[in-house]
């Protein structure tokens, strides 16, 4: 079976959709997302494409996915680095506002979705 292998798609909707296109070309009988779906600027539209592919679909939860669940659980801010942990250097005040937004976009629907991704697939 192929397996077809998505990461940092970052909610770049227009970008998935050429993918998916070439995906559906190549035959492939199951996708694996590797992380980083959001954020991004079409964070409810590409999760909602990505949830209902018709194919059999797995997902790691990335760094993206951290910072954003850690920004709606109310994590102080500036406790949230660049790189999701919430530990290290305060990220610049632009990706705190990106995390914000994407937060509320997501939010209520889709948060327990991103929570119920694994770290590891096997």
């Amino acid at each position: 079976m192929r397996v077809a292998a998505l990461y940092d798609i970052h909610g770049n909707l227009p970008a998935l959709e050429a993918v998916l296109q070439d995906i559906r070309q190549a035959n492939v009988g199951q996708i694996v997302v590797g992380g980083d779906v959001v954020p991004g600027p079409m964070p409810r539209e590409t999760l909602t494409r990505l949830l209902d592919l018709g194919l059999p679909t797995h997902f790691i939860y990335g760094n993206g996915e951290r910072a954003i669940l850690a920004q709606i659980a109310g994590a102080r801010t500036g406790s949230v680095t660049y790189w999701g942990t919430t530990s290290g250097a305060r990220p610049p005040e632009s990706i705190i506002e990106i995390y914000r937004w994407t937060a509320a976009q997501v939010q209520p629907e889709f948060e327990p979705v991103l929570a119920r991704w694994p770290k590891t697939l096997q």
